[in-house]
């Protein structure tokens, strides 16, 4: 009697590295299914650890509002809601943010599971480092972008200058934490994304060294269009990392020999 369900089974085609077409979408859906049951089961912890979050970002909203006594909003530090399902909306997306937070090492463990039918069997054993770098990485960019909140904050609220007060809502205010730590988690993986193509032989590190001009450029463009505040504080928060970790790439492509 087998107790695993079919759909975490792993067959033959998939242990030795040939698969169908229809093989690889049931093992998609497979990767999908397990990924969303951890984000299911990490949402129950979003769920639990809510009210701590939310102290934690409504935070450096605090300090700007008593760093700056002439603001004085009618609800002090408190986000305010204006419709009557803000609060079921505001609540959930924490609660599913956080949920995909805990499930990350699962979630990119299945990535990895997915594409590992492609690779030899030497590229296979960097799975371990690929999953525990991805979600370090993760973590530090997601430390990094609560680390630039409060500049950025002081930047957007302050723009318009004094007799300009500030009423936050909840659900904007949750929405621009959520955009700016994604962006810097995601950025983050930048230097594992260009190993993993090294890994996989698409690109080399020669080829990396003489992109330099365009990569700082490219790292420029996109940290101006993806940092949700285009203040200058967060988008250089954003580009001195990515570019040090362009440099780490070209790096570890020389010592892996790629």
């Amino acid at each position: 009697m087998r107790l695993v369900p079919k759909f975490l089974r792993r067959s033959e085609s998939e242990r030795t590295g040939t698969m169908t077409v229809v093989e690889h979408l049931e093992e998609l859906r497979r990767r999908l299914i397990i990924a969303f049951i951890a984000v299911g089961l990490g949402s129950i912890v979003g769920w639990i650890i809510y009210p701590y979050f939310m102290d934690f970002i409504r935070e450096p909203f605090c300090d700007y509002v008593t760093a700056h006594p002439d603001v004085r909003p009618p609800a002090g530090c408190d986000l305010v809601i204006t419709g009557l399902i803000d609060p079921f909306i505001v609540k959930m997306k924490i609660v599913v943010y956080l949920g995909l937070a805990v499930a990350l090492p699962v979630v990119l463990w299945q990535v990895w599971a997915f594409v590992n039918p492609g690779l030899t069997e030497g590229e296979r054993r960097y799975a371990i480092p690929f999953v525990a770098s991805a979600t370090v990485l993760f973590f530090l960019g997601a430390a990094f972008a609560y680390w630039t909140l409060p500049k950025a904050l002081n930047f957007l609220l302050g723009f318009a200058g004094a007799g300009i007060t500030p009423i936050l809502t909840a659900d904007r205010y949750v929405s621009f934490i959520v955009l700016v730590t994604l962006a810097f988690g995601l950025s983050f993986l930048f230097p594992v994304l260009l190993v993993f193509l090294e890994l996989v032989g698409v690109l080399s590190s020669r080829r990396l060294r003489s992109w330099r001009r365009y990569a700082i450029l490219f790292i420029a463009v996109f940290s101006a269009v993806i940092t949700p505040s285009s203040d200058p504080y967060t988008m250089l928060a954003m580009m001195i990392p990515m570019y040090v970790f362009y440099e780490a790439a070209i790096i570890i492509g020389r010592l892996m020999k790629k």
